[in-house]
């Protein structure tokens, strides 16, 4: 038996699936499956407990041996969805003729949750110079005779000054109420976006209380001390304590779990992440290693909440088959889970003689044309996209979608017959409709990115991924990775996921002290979190044009004991990687430079546009770590070999030659640093003292003589 483990539960719509990992080699040691507990008074936590202790069970496993666990969670949508939220008070603050701008910046009004579910709150103002206990105490108890549960507290500037907002936080701990305070929700300036965010927060803060207490204690009763985490909306997870305080920042948690199992369980650096289940598809970019983030809005309002941006559709493995007279009219969005009936393609091939085609509505509202089989005995089968894919034998053994590819072909066969068509022209049909729906939300991704198609890997995870992903890849001429494990990548993507914080601050020019405050303070607060120092990076952004400095830092919570190149693969398996990513043979691929952990591998790319007429020369680029994993893709870049003392100067020159000027101001090239294994991404930022300064910090301490590699993508 290994030796530790890392537990990860995801928190699926039908099921909750539990996950062990080994701490050191991310193998796969144990899994098991329970029903989500919706119904339950406890709620989805009933579930997570339960897939908790079987996964306990089934491996023996003594509590010593858990060094990390952490779940995802549907409960703060499920509660925006249904409108299940508590009822909130908002202590609004202010003075002068600032504080009548407050004042109804504290009263946004009612917000719409989802479509005809509302948050509505009771708001009482109070003048800063006169806010003391016993007025907030007075504040407090008009607000609870209105029906608040949840107290907010916002005042302007409060990000400066949190003093009289951590005030109304004590006085309504003493009276027994959760209260948010807009300065813990947010450190940008606008108190109205604050405050919406907010009072979001605390109209699930009780649920969400309930549901982290319940299964932190039923953890800490079997004798398990290691770190309790959950899932955050931007692929990072936190602790029990900061999600008591920021649930909202679980929102979409599930989707997240999948892109943390693509960064960290297979290693993408830059690629779209599908996660195709039965009913649906969420689909996310990654770029250089990081997933893409995106402000959220709730029923049309913005917030300052910010999560992955993971895009879902109506289509999946089990979709379903609209037929219309002689044509074949859409592929779901219903699913036979929802429907009720089992894929044709899982039944015996006895079962499926001599069936007809039944046109039916699944459910109310439903239009009626869905077609499904039905026998000579009654029995009624769903013919889905999984159908389709191993009928044409696009799904492989050991893929969790792989059935009877008889049964699968019968059943197309059938359903063609109905409106004039082969089997195998049925499947292809099915699923060019359907991959061309996923088609479009990917290239949308890729546009809205402005992502590379030549560098992107199309990466699958999820039970239905064989079906849809695969064919997908051939439509769009795109390389595809399965995950292994798919059906429970996300599990694992709970069980690897690192500690995140992103800390944001509204300065317009920020000075090199405003970066190396802000960098330093995300750093603190991943590893008062449990992060480990030395398993921290920090990625710095400034966006001039809304006057945000964004510092956003990861680290895991344990640093694994073996060194860096414990589990190296051969020099010529690096290489081979690099070439697979390149799409070249391995001859025409050389090694360029190393920082002594991580290569840097290159190739020369000649394209010929315009009939011959044009050529163009590119440099194409890979960093591949000890393990053969790519970390970094450039399409076209430029390295410099160097050490600590003088790196800085030599980088500063290459960053300089290849900025382009015009009128719209200077566009610096991506620019990344490797040093010891680390690869600090250095992009983003707006000039090249700010390059320097950051590359500075970063650089500290290190011996001059430390072997340093900059890069730069043009």
């Amino acid at each position: 038996m290994t030796k530790s483990v890392r537990i990860g539960i995801d928190v699926g719509g039908t099921f909750t699936h539990a996950v062990a990992v080994d701490s050191e080699t991310y193998e796969l040691v144990g899994k098991v499956c329970v029903p989500t507990t919706h119904d339950r008074p406890e709620g989805v936590a009933a579930g997570i407990v339960e897939a908790f202790n079987l996964l306990l069970s089934d491996l023996k496993l003594d509590p010593s041996q858990v060094t990390f666990i952490a779940h995802s969670t549907t409960q703060a949508t499920n509660a925006m969805l249904e409108g299940d939220v508590a009822a909130v008070g908002v202590i609004g603050m202010g003075e002068g003729l600032e504080g009548l701008k407050a004042k109804a910046d504290t009263n946004p009004g009612e917000i719409e949750l989802s479509p005809g579910k509302f948050l509505r709150s009771s708001h009482l103002f109070l003048d800063s110079r006169q806010v003391n206990e016993a007025t907030v105490v007075e504040a407090i108890r008009q607000l609870q005779a209105q029906g608040a549960q949840v107290i907010v507290a916002a005042e302007a500037f409060s990000v400066d000054d949190p003093a009289r907002e951590q005030l109304v936080q004590s006085v309504a701990a003493k009276m027994g109420l959760p209260c948010t305070a807009t300065h813990e929700i947010s450190q940008l300036y606008g108190l109205r976006v604050r405050t919406r965010t907010a009072m979001v927060n605390g109209s699930i803060l009780p649920k969400m209380i309930e549901t982290a207490d319940m299964t932190e204690s039923s953890v800490r009763r079997t004798g398990i001390t290691a770190p309790l985490m959950i899932m955050r909306s931007d692929g990072g997870v936190m602790d029990v304590e900061q999600m008591r305080r920021r649930p909202i920042m679980t929102v979409l948690s599930g989707p997240a779990a999948g892109i943390a199992a693509a960064l960290m369980f297979l290693r993408i650096s830059d690629g779209i992440f599908l996660e195709v289940g039965g009913t649906s598809t969420d689909i996310a970019a990654i770029q250089t290693g990081k997933p893409k983030i995106r402000p959220a809005s709730i029923g049309g309002h913005k917030t300052f909440l910010t999560t992955l941006d993971s895009r879902t559709l109506g289509i999946a493995g089990g979709s379903m088959i609209r037929l219309s007279g002689t044509e074949l009219v859409d592929v779901g969005p219903r699913s036979a889970h929802i429907a009720g009936y089992p894929y044709a393609c899982f039944a015996d091939p006895a079962e499926l003689e001599a069936c007809r085609v039944v046109r039916i509505q699944p459910r109310p509202g439903d239009p009626e044309d869905y077609a499904i089989l039905e026998n000579p005995s009654g029995k009624r089968f769903a013919v889905t996209t999984t159908c389709a894919a191993n009928a044409l034998g696009i799904v492989q053994p050991g893929d969790r979608a792989y059935a009877n590819q008889e049964s699968a072909r019968l059943a197309l066969a059938a359903l063609g017959a109905a409106i004039g068509r082969t089997g195998e022209q049925m499947a292809e049909a099915v699923l060019d409709m359907a991959t061309a729906k996923v088609e479009q939300t990917v290239r949308e991704l890729i546009a809205d990115y402005h992502l590379d198609p030549e560098i992107l890997t199309l990466v699958g995870g999820g039970g239905g991924s064989a079906a849809i992903v695969r064919y997908l890849g051939r439509r769009m001429k795109m390389p595809v990775q399965i995950a292994e494990h798919a059906e429970v990548i996300s599990a694992i993507g709970c069980a690897l996921a690192m500690v995140r914080e992103v800390i944001e601050r509204t300065v317009s020019n920020p000075t090199d002290e405003d970066v190396i405050r802000i960098r330093r303070e995300a750093e603190e607060a991943v590893i008062r979190l449990g992060a480990v120092p030395e398993s921290v990076e920090v990625q710095i952004e400034v966006d001039p044009q809304h006057n945000i400095l964004r510092a956003t830092a990861t680290g895991a919570t344990e640093f694994r004991a073996r060194d860096l190149g414990q589990r190296s693969v051969s020099p010529e398996d690096r290489r081979q990687a690099a070439a697979r990513s390149l799409n070249l043979p391995a001859e025409q691929v050389q090694l360029v430079c190393s920082d002594g952990f991580q290569e840097v591998y290159a190739a020369n790319v000649e394209e010929k546009k315009f009939f011959g007429l044009i050529r163009n020369k590119r440099t194409p680029l890979r960093v591949v770590d000890s393990e053969g994993i790519v970390r970094l893709q450039l399409r076209d870049g430029q390295f410099l070999k160097a050490t600590a003392g003088d790196v800085i100067v030599r980088l500063a020159r290459l960053v300089e030659e290849n900025s382009v000027y015009d009128q719209g101001g200077t566009k610096l090239p991506e620019t990344y640093l490797l040093f010891r294994g680390k690869l600090v991404n250095l992009s983003g930022l707006p000039s090249l003292e700010r390059i320097r300064a950051l590359a500075q910090l970063e650089l500290e301490g290190l011996d001059p003589t430390t072997q340093v590699v900059g890069l730069i993508g043009k």
